[in-house]
């Protein structure tokens, strides 16, 4: 974390107890960011707050800290059973939730509490199971929490502590109804400690803060502007036909990078991967569909430094703590002005630079001037030179199988992948046209994994 990120107060400075302060001094933690100075002094006092600040501020470590302190200032109730969580916190997004059990397991390392994390797409009856043997901090997104809640796995009578991260993400994603569901079955708000993080704090999310909340006080870090400082934004006019060659002629023109690359459909993900992957460009797609196991192994080789590329559709746009990424690119511009912000937060992030490039091309230029009047400045544009044009070889794109993402052999028994390993049999026949069956004569060949 750069230190310009951080202010002069110290969590050495809150009168937090010993066992929680060995923690966060183990997990790297000396001074605060912004957010944490602001939103400590509230949670630690016991009162609710909802909080506005930009991603990769430290968010996830102020709250997990005014859950600890809180927990260790308020004993359980002695009637409590195992099976009744004394913390709840609610995240959209698989990814969001692992990244906020990790970051609990390293502050609770010095005490008693225990915490699981519930989340869809795998591990059903291990987590089942670790719910029937009792949690104190329970991390989880709102389908999964639902499903175990209604099958009295676990409920929410004594919870003493609630926080809703990404709040207008879960507006967006469609969830206010099962929070609501949830918020109605813990202990009344004077009950409890209540907190609220969103990018935003829009009218509804703001409804939602005071419908369920005590009187909660509002915290905005550097409202005024909604992309991070240090992000350097640039987009290239370009037509439809140069996008991958610009993108790859910039991928190949990076040095060191771990680079995203955003689109809006699942299909011209698998393009845009079949391009990299099909001219020695080491790329992974993470979708909607990609199951659970391979999104988390896809996340830690890139997360290691092992894959420089992931092309992502929106699913990775928000919750993903991912450090070190130097590059955003928007190969499709979002028709959602605030999709761009929480894109290119993937970069820049605790006071780190980066860039984020975009392409206005034909089909979304016109998401453009939105963009521009919601983040309150120009993008600087610039015309797509010659030479940043990389030589494509139309049949060099790799298409993988599907349900997977698996390339063909082609027809000389290669498999398709990697450098001087293209498929040569199809060509692409536009970026928006389904892709039509292919004939394989004789038998299928094998496959290769891409994992």
């Amino acid at each position: 974390m750069s230190n310009k990120h951080l202010t002069d107060i110290r969590f050495a400075d809150f009168d937090l107890p010993e066992q929680l302060l060995s923690g966060i001094e183990e997990a790297g933690f000396e001074y605060c960011t912004p957010i944490q100075a602001e939103t400590l002094p509230i949670a630690l006092a016991g009162k609710d707050l909802a909080g506005q600040a930009q991603t990769g501020t430290g968010k996830t470590a102020a709250f997990l800290i005014a859950v600890l302190h809180y927990l260790m200032h308020h004993p359980a109730s002695e009637k409590r059973r195992p099976n009744q969580p004394r913390a709840l916190i609610v995240a959209p997004t698989r990814e969001l939730a692992v990244q906020i059990y990790n970051d609990a397991q390293a502050l609770t390392r010095h005490t008693d509490f225990t915490t699981a994390a519930v989340f869809g797409g795998t591990g059903y009856d291990q987590q089942r199971k670790q719910l029937e043997e009792g949690v104190d901090i329970l991390i989880g997104t709102p389908g999964r929490l639902i499903d175990y809640h209604k099958q009295h796995i676990y409920d929410l009578r004594e919870i003493q502590v609630i926080v809703l991260d990404e709040a207008d993400r879960m507006f967006d994603l469609g969830f206010i109804k099962d929070i609501r569901y949830m918020l109605r079955r813990c202990p009344p708000p004077e009950k409890r400690l209540g907190m609220l993080f969103s990018a935003t704090l829009s009218y509804r999310v703001k409804e939602l803060a005071y419908e369920h909340m005590n009187n909660p006080q509002s915290i905005e870090v550097e409202p005024e502007r909604v992309t991070a400082e240090k992000v350097t934004e640039t987009c290239y006019m370009t037509a439809n036909e140069e996008k991958i060659p610009l993108l790859i002629g910039l991928l190949q023109g990076f040095e060191s990078a771990r680079t995203i690359v955003f689109v809006n459909t699942k299909r011209v993900a698998d393009r845009v991967w079949g391009f990299l992957q099909g001219n020695g460009i080491d790329t992974a797609v993470l979708s909607g569909d990609v199951p659970q196991k391979k999104r988390l192994s896809l996340l830690k080789g890139f997360q290691n430094g092992e894959l420089p590329v992931l092309v992502a559709t929106d699913v990775a746009a928000r919750g993903l703590h991912i450090p070190d990424v130097t590059h955003v690119i928007n190969f499709d511009l979002p028709e959602d002005a605030e999709d761009y912000v929480h894109r290119i937060g993937r970069t820049a992030r605790a006071g780190a630079s980066g860039e984020a490039i975009s392409f206005a091309c034909e089909t979304f230029a016109f998401s453009l001037p939105d963009i521009e009047t919601f983040v309150g400045h120009p993008i600087a544009a610039q015309t797509v030179a010659a030479d940043l044009l990389a030589e494509v070889d139309p049949g060099s794109r790799i298409y993988p199988e599907k349900g997977s993402r698996q390339p063909h052999r082609g027809k000389d028994g290669h498999k398709g992948h990697g450098k001087g390993h293209h498929h040569k049999g199809h060509k692409p026949k536009g970026e928006d046209k389904p892709q039509r069956r292919r004939r394989h004569h004789g038998p299928k060949p094998p496959q290769t994994s891409t994992e």
